[in-house]
């Protein structure tokens, strides 16, 4: 088998054969979820790359994810996001999961950011509002570091403590507020899917200390801080769990579409305030 270094050079370099601006470094990364892939929009001088033109990363099956790379200037700065994300439930094993993050990280990202449409179980979350994740649950049963693979790229035993880096959310929740944007923070966390929760599973997460509840981003997470890459993100409350809103309500992907076009107009203000405020949070040596 390939070297995970190897892969990830190749990944890179395939990148940067239709923009050499991935080389500098230096940029923020960004992984849009379910629904979200409008932000990039709001970049200037942008380059959109399918995932079928580059080395190593799948094209997503699922409504709401483009499956593109797009490379772009915000505020002035150099942005790379990920138009969408394929996760476990649609087959792939954890490596190809977080083959983007990693290849990110890789880059030299100085942050990434994982975004993600998650069911609430807070009932103080209202559908379109987002919630900056503090901490995450594995509840995935996966682990993207198993095997001797990633040893090449970080230590077997990563310490998670601060894995959601609180300088960089202490900036977010500084945009947020600077720009009028409602943002609750929360514990997310992430299940296999693609079934969603019985309302015995969500009430099992809400008793472990789950805020919201999703089906993608601890495998990235993971990956990002064995790395030593620089981690934050937020949900979009797509929904109100199982058993947790309305006892005859059901549960349909397409409420994702709708919870974040309200939330579309909040997310580009306040990741636009971020990023114009980069200097804030990025080191001198970084």
């Amino acid at each position: 088998m390939t070297s995970l270094k190897a892969e990830l050079d190749a990944s890179l370099q395939s990148i940067a054969d239709k923009d050499p601006r991935i080389l500098e470094g230096g940029f923020i990364g960004i992984v849009l979820g379910s629904g979200l892939g409008d932000f990039v929009e709001a970049l200037e001088d942008r380059t959109d790359i399918p995932y079928s033109e580059l080395e190593g990363f799948a094209a997503p099956t699922v409504t709401g994810h483009a499956g593109s790379l797009c490379i772009g200037t915000l505020s002035g700065r150099t942005i790379v996001v990920m138009r969408g994300r394929v996760h476990a439930y649609e087959g792939h094993g954890a490596r190809a999961v977080v083959r983007g993050v990693r290849t990110l990280v890789h880059g030299g990202a100085s942050a990434v950011i994982l975004t993600n449409a998650a069911g609430g179980l807070d009932p103080n979350f209202g559908v379109g509002e987002l919630m900056l994740i503090r901490d995450h649950l594995n509840l995935t049963a996966m682990n993207p570091l198993m095997g001797v693979d990633s040893l090449e790229v970080g230590p077997r035993f990563p310490d998670m403590t601060f894995a959601w880096d609180p300088e960089l959310r202490n900036a977010l929740k500084a945009a947020a507020k600077s720009e009028g944007v409602p943002l609750h923070e929360g514990v997310y966390a992430g299940v296999l899917g693609p079934s969603y929760e019985t309302p015995a599973e969500v009430e099992m997460v809400r008793r472990a200390g789950g805020s919201a509840v999703g089906m993608s981003t601890v495998l990235e997470a993971i990956a990002v801080c064995q790395m030593g890459g620089r981690l934050a993100g937020f949900s979009v409350i797509s929904n109100a769990a199982a058993g947790t809103g309305n006892p005859e309500d059901t549960l349909d992907h397409n409420e994702v579409k709708d919870a974040a076009l309200l939330a579309k107009d909040g997310m580009i203000r306040m990741m636009t305030h971020f990023v114009a405020h980069a200097g804030d949070w990025i080191h001198a040596d970084e």
